[in-house]
Parts: C-alpha cells; sequence; structure tokens
C-alpha cells in the first residue's frame, strides 16, 4: 500500500481520519495546486541557498527568511484550501460510525454549516488584520507586512467557497436551513444572557473549550475548525475580548521559523515512500537477522526505528514495513493481529526518532532545544524498542523455524551496499541537528535535496508528474497541519488569558508528592489526550501551560518533553479510541477487534518502558 492510498486513512501525523466523502477536486482548484506547490519549491530553494550562502560563501542571504517565511504562510492557507477541497482535514471518526445511518449523515451536514458560519464570520476580521499588517514594514525587503498577511483572507475565503458548495450539493435543505436557525436561536441567547455568562468566570472554560469542543469533535467536524469555533464562542461570549485578537494568535501559531520543516519533512517521507529507500532498509535488516528465532519481529522494530528516522510520518513507516515483512512472519507462524498489534506498538515506539514532527512542534511552542529534542529522542526510542524486543521474543518462543538459513555474506554485502544510502539519512539528520551545524529547517531541506538525488541516481528516481503530485499532497497535508496548529495556539491562548495556567499551577505545586505526583499526573493527560486528539493540538494547548509547572518542580525540559510524547504515543495506539490503532489496522487489512485482542501486552511493555523513562531522568539526558 502506498503513501497516497494511506491518506485516505491518515495525514502524515499518525493519526485522525481524513472525511470519509470521495476526493472530488474542483477543476477551478487547479491553478491552486499549481500555486500551492510552486510555493513550497520557491521555499526549499530559498532555503537551500540560505544554507549555501551562508555556509559556503560566509555571506548570508539577508531576505532569505522573510521569502521563504512569505512563500510559507502563503504555502499553507492555500494549503488548507486544498485539504477542504480533497477531504483531508484531520478529524474524529470513531463516534459517527456508532450512530443510525441517518442521524450521522444529519450530525455531518450540521457539523459542515458550522464550520461555513465560522469561515464567514472569520474572513472581514481575516481582511481587517491584513489591511492593519500593511502599516508596518518588512526589515530587510522593506514590503509592507500585509503582503504576508493577505494569505489569511485569501485561504479563508476560499475555504468558506469551498465549504459552502460542498454543503449546497448535500441538497439536505431541511438539515441545513434547521441547523442555521438553531445556531441563530443560540447566538441570540447567549447574546441576551452575556452578562450572566460572564459573571460565570473560569466556569466558561469546561463550558466553551471542552463541553462545546467535545461535541464538535464527537459530530465529526476537523479538529482546526473544532478549537477555532469553540475560541470564536469563548472569546464572543465569555470575554471582552476582540475576535481580532484570535486571528493575531492564529497567524503566529501557523508561521513560527521553525515549523517551516514541517512541510519539508511531509515532502521527505513522500520522496522516500516513491523511491523505494525504505525498503531497501528493510531488506539489510532482514538478511542480518532474519535467521534467528524472532528475527522478523526484530527485523520490523528496527526498520520501524530507522525509516522513522527518515520520513517523520508513522503511517509512511507501517506502509513501507508491513508489506516487505508480514509474507514470510506469516509462514513462521505469526498470527496477523499479532504482527499488527507489533507493527502500531512500534510506530508508538518510533516517534521520537528525528526528524519527528511531534518534537520539532513541541520544541516551537515550548522553547525547548530541538537538537537536544532530537539527542535524546534517539536514546529514549532505544530503551522502548529494548522493551518491545524482549517481549517479542518471548512471545516467539514457538516460532517455526524450519527452512530458515543464515543469509550469506555475499548477500548481506550486497543488501548493505544498496541501503547504505539511505542509512546515512537518520544519522545526517541527528548529526546535523544535534550538534548545531544547522537548524531543523534547514537540515530538512539538504536531507530532501539528498533523498532526491541519491533516489533518482541509485533508486530508480522519481517520474516527473510523480513529483507534481507529491508537491500537490505535501502542501494539502502541511496546510491541514498547520492550520491546526493555528487554531490550537488560539485556544492556547485563551486558556492561558483566562487565568487557567496560573490557577492550575497553583494546585499542582500544592499537590503532595511533588514531582513525582506531577509526572504521573501529566502521563493520564497526556494518555489520554493521545487517544482522542492525536500528538499535534494537545502539545499545542498544552505545552505553554505545563512545562513552566515542570521546571518550577525542577524537571529537566528534554526529560519532561521526551515523557509526555512518549504517553502520547501509547494514547494514540490504544483501543478503543486511539486512532493510530485503527490506522495499523487498516494497513495490515486486519479486522480491529481480532487485533484489539493482542495488542495489550504490548501496550503494557510500552506502559513498562514509559514508566522507567518518567523514573530515570538519565535515559532522557545522558546524550545531551
Amino acid at each position: 500500500m502506498h503513501h497516497t492510498d494511506v491518506q485516505d486513512a491518515e495525514l502524515a501525523l499518525g493519526g485522525i481520519e481524513a472525511l470519509a466523502e470521495p476526493k472530488r477536486a474542483e477543476a477551478w482548484m487547479r491553478p491552486v495546486e499549481i500555486a500551492a506547490a510552486g510555493l513550497l519549491v520557491v521555499m526549499i530553494v530559498t532555503v537551500l541557498a540560505n544554507v549555501f550562502f551562508r555556509y559556503v560563501l560566509a555571506k548570508p542571504l539577508i531576505w532569505g527568511d522573510e521569502v521563504a517565511s512569505l512563500s510559507f504562510i502563503w504555502m499553507a492557507m492555500l494549503g488548507a484550501a486544498l485539504a477542504v477541497d480533497r477531504h483531508e482535514h484531520m478529524r474524529l471518526t470513531v463516534f459517527l460510525p456508532l450512530l443510525p445511518e441517518r442521524l450521522a449523515r444529519v450530525a455531518e451536514i450540521a457539523g459542515s454549516v458550522l464550520v461555513c458560519v465560522l469561515l464567514v464570520r472569520l474572513f472581514p476580521v481575516a481582511l481587517e488584520y491584513a489591511y492593519e499588517e500593511s502599516f508596518v514594514t518588512s526589515p530587510a525587503l522593506q514590503l509592507p507586512m500585509s503582503w504576508r498577511a493577505s494569505a489569511l483572507p485569501a485561504g479563508i475565503g476560499l475555504m468558506a467557497a469551498l465549504m459552502v458548495l460542498s454543503v449546497i450539493r448535500t441538497r439536505e435543505w431541511g438539515v441545513i436551513l434547521g441547523t442555521l436557525v438553531l445556531a441563530g436561536l443560540l447566538v441570540a441567547l447567549l447574546w441576551y444572557a452575556k452578562p450572566t455568562v460572564l459573571s460565570l468566570g473560569n466556569w466558561n472554560l469546561p463550558l466553551f473549550l471542552g463541553l462545546f469542543a467535545g461535541f464538535l469533535l464527537i459530530i465529526g467536524v476537523p479538529i482546526a475548525f473544532c478549537f477555532a469555533l469553540a475560541t470564536l464562542g469563548y472569546l464572543t461570549f465569555a470575554t471582552n475580548a476582540p475576535v481580532f485578537v484570535m486571528m493575531g494568535r492564529i497567524d503566529e501559531g501557523m508561521s513560527s521559523l521553525i515549523l517551516l520543516s514541517v512541510p519539508v519533512f511531509v515532502l521527505l517521507g513522500c520522496i522516500l515512500d516513491a523511491t523505494g529507500m525504505g525498503r531497501a532498509i528493510v531488506g539489510f535488516l532482514a538478511s542480518l537477522f532474519g535467521h534467528v528465532k524472532a528475527g522478523m519481529s526484530y527485523v520490523l522494530l528496527g526498520s520501524m526505528f530507522l525509516v522513522s528516522g527518515i520520513s517523520g510520518s508513522k503511517v509512511s513507516d507501517m506502509a513501507t514495513v508491513a508489506p516487505a515483512l508480514f509474507p514470510e512472519m506469516r509462514r513462521r507462524g505469526h498470527s496477523a493481529p499479532e504482527m499488527t498489534a507489533l507493527l502500531a506498538t512500534g510506530a508508538a515506539m518510533a516517534d521520537t526518532v528525528p526528524p519527528s514532527i511531534v518534537l520539532i512542534v513541541l520544541g516551537s511552542v515550548a522553547g525547548v532545544s530541538i537538537a537536544g529534542l532530537f539527542t535524546s529522542g534517539f536514546a529514549i526510542a532505544m530503551v522502548l524498542l529494548v522493551v518491545l524486543a524482549v517481549l517479542a521474543r518471548w512471545k516467539a518462543r514457538a516460532e517455526r523455524m524450519e527452512g530458515v538459513r543464515r543469509a550469506p555474506l555475499s548477500v548481506i554485502g550486497k543488501t548493505a551496499l544498496i541501503a547504505a544510502p539511505a542509512l546515512v539519512l537518520p544519522f545526517m539528520i541527528r548529526s546535523l541537528v544535534g550538534g548545531g551545524v544547522a537548524t531543523a529547517t534547514e537540515v530538512s531541506t539538504i536531507a530532501t535535496l539528498y533523498a532526491f538525488i541519491i533516489g533518482a541516481v541509485l533508486y530508480g528516481g522519481i517520474p516527473l508528474r510523480r513529483t507534481g503530485t507529491m508537491l500537490v499532497e505535501t502542501a494539502a497535508m502541511s496546510g491541514a497541519i498547520l492550520l491546526i496548529l493555528g487554531a490550537a495556539s488560539s485556544m492556547a491562548w485563551a486558556l492561558t488569558q483566562s487565568g487557567f495556567a496560573r490557577d492550575l499551577m497553583t494546585l499542582v505545586t500544592g499537590l503532595p508528592g511533588g514531582w513525582v505526583v506531577f509526572m504521573l499526573a501529566s502521563i493520564a493527560i497526556f494518555l489520554i489526550l493521545g487517544c482522542v486528539l492525536e500528538g499535534l493540538p494537545a502539545i499545542v494547548l498544552l505545552a505553554p501551560i505545563m512545562f513552566p509547572i515542570a521546571r518550577g518542580l525542577g524537571i529537566h525540559d528534554i526529560h519532561y518533553a521526551m515523557v509526555i510524547v512518549t504517553a502520547m504515543n501509547i494514547g494514540l495506539m490504544a483501543p478503543p479510541i486511539g486512532i493510530g490503532f485503527y490506522i495499523a489496522c487498516k494497513i495490515a487489512n486486519v479486522p480491529a477487534e481480532q487485533v484489539m485482542a493482542k495488542i495489550w501486552p504490548y501496550l503494557a511493555a510500552l506502559m513498562v518502558g514509559l514508566l522507567a523513562i518518567a523514573a530515570v531522568p538519565w535515559f532522557s539526558t545522558a546524550l545531551l
């Protein structure tokens, strides 16, 4: 199964199913696809030029960052519109199938109508924001900042048009009008009762940012729009803050320079998949360990570890590894549900291996060194790898080994030679970022260029048509990811401004048991949020609140980061809600209920590893 096939199931970050409708791209969106792909190329070329001028000619391009940033925000907003067009915005789809078919359809259309209302409400605010930015000029190019900020109304306007078209096409006029009337009545009621709502103080937080956002998630509204709707409701009815502030927070959340590496690593995953570099690594490991008992399980875990270090995408990893190893594992007597359980937990283990997009975003929102996170992530993944390998060896006691021969040295040498250029990548990424030689963004572009050239020269290359498709896919996927980050940033700002962070800090620091209780509470919170929200939104929402508390209790930033990321990944793979679990079942083509019975020992092993990581800071900080 290729990366493109998997996108219906998941979007780059291991987890949330795309909208179930068939992709029906609008013909008039073709120029938008070309523009988004072109902007992605401009961004990558600018960053590479920056690297060349700074490190080779020792004359940095003073305007380089500005051009990259300008291309990036436009690519992100056009990409978010493409994701609407292609039905690729991430959303929770666990609950809708549980409803009667007609009720699920009504809920879905009602959710889409609410998204239309949101986008139509935000469009004039985005225009005003772009106008206000015209009074500021950029330092290097002396351009009005409205050139950059106009991406917001352009993207929101496109999304609004696409959503309205999509709603009209359903022809469910009764549901559409009913939703608009109910929403109008609710808005009028809340507006009339605003003094009472304001008097509730912080009880508004669970009401708007908890219950309302939760309800929207359950009815299948894409995550980015859930957060934006909940924040809009909270600001409008429970505070006196203008909605204009929200637009500033969305802009800030989407356009941090560190995040430039997100689309580039997504593209790197596509290149890896298209060239078969991941399969070369799997082949090499199979020739090394295939002859020992539990050997294929070791190969699966080792492949997830190494391939994850290149692609930065759990799904890309699973789709590369499963088809290559499952036939031989089945021959040796492994059951399909058992193999799928190992695949899912292997993907959870591998998410701390650089270039993990989760680590990049965490570094950006919590102000933690990305070089430190990348260095520590390797060690943490090793701890989890050992725990899972021990369990896999115990499980393989009765493995059938008849007819299994050790690969001759000539075969090992040949597969090593084929895999060597691909094997270099994860270590190159880690050493360049960890050694402080280049930033994560610069390294991501260097790695992408390297993978593209090596793929073309040694692995059969990528057809030109496929390259264009990959660029559009990357823009759409990145737009969906970055819109979640923007919306989550505005929600996190609302949480912080309400004084919630201060109250939480007071509560936690007053708990008996000090840092140990805080660490256990953090594990529980991120396990649950990992199940429900998938990694990134949970991090953007809570990292700015939790990290200052952890620092206050004397917990090292990197140690705390590793604990919460690992907890979140375990939650992502935990049934019955964890979305990553369903993705693994889909890729392996095994019914979820069969895998559910087999996955618990593997999740227990990961929990043992997590508790060890939480209790022993040395695992996280030894390599720093």
